[in-house]
């Protein structure tokens, strides 16, 4: 593979020059500044503050895939992407549904033949096929908020509300090239800014009833 490969894929960008994507790139600061928040309000659980980092990763990585646009810089934006779905559904399934340490590995693992069905479910559908990975994500939370309403009802909510929130930001993301031809700036930095909205809340879901239990 060649990592230093080059490619254009979003309509802000009309060269692969470095600053070819201003507003892209920029609005990656909102995930460091949602991180930099919830790092300040979660300060005492430690695996919140994991999850701050990660997400401050994600905008350093998006950051440097929105600018230098090849090959290696995209692995830099969605590993973290990766790595931040799957620490917090671990730590849901440890600290929230309460399994075990090896059921909550068992659970994350199960993520990818879960994935992987539902972009294949995905493909078969031409507006969902465009951001088709990350519509597994929502409908993971509409699941799990679903379940756990009876036990945890507050908890519930949150799962469910930044499953709508994802929802919007993918469709934000899927339109960015329909777009083009009205609007050239695209739509793709609103993606960032709904998903750092997304993600610091989902933080603050999993910190509020870690302190609940505490209690």
């Amino acid at each position: 593979m060649d990592w230093a490969a080059q490619s254009d894929g979003y309509c802000e960008r009309t060269d692969l020059s470095l600053w070819s994507e201003p507003v892209n790139a920029v609005t990656n600061a909102a995930f460091i500044l949602a991180a930099l928040i919830m790092a300040a309000r979660t300060r005492g659980t430690p695996a919140a503050t994991l999850l701050c980092v990660i997400l401050g990763a994600i905008g350093v990585g998006s950051f440097l895939f929105h600018t230098h646009a090849t090959a290696w810089a995209a692995l830099t934006d969605v590993a973290p992407i990766g790595i931040f779905i799957l620490v917090y559904l671990y730590l849901i399934n440890r600290d929230v549904v309460g399994w075990p340490i090896w059921g909550s590995l068992l659970g994350t693992v199960a993520f990818a033949p879960y994935a992987a069905a539902v972009v294949s479910v995905a493909n078969q559908i031409p507006f969902l096929a465009i951001s088709n990975f990350y519509w597994a994500v929502p409908l993971l939370l509409v699941i799990y908020g679903s379940a756990l309403r009876g036990r945890f009802p507050a908890t519930a909510r949150g799962l469910l509300m930044g499953a709508a929130i994802l929802s919007v930001s993918i469709v934000v993301r899927s339109v960015d090239e329909m777009l083009c031809p009205v609007w050239s700036l695209g739509t793709h930095f609103g993606w960032h800014c709904l998903n750092a909205l997304m993600l610091g809340y989902m933080i603050h879901v999993y910190h509020t009833h870690v302190l609940a239990g505490r209690r």
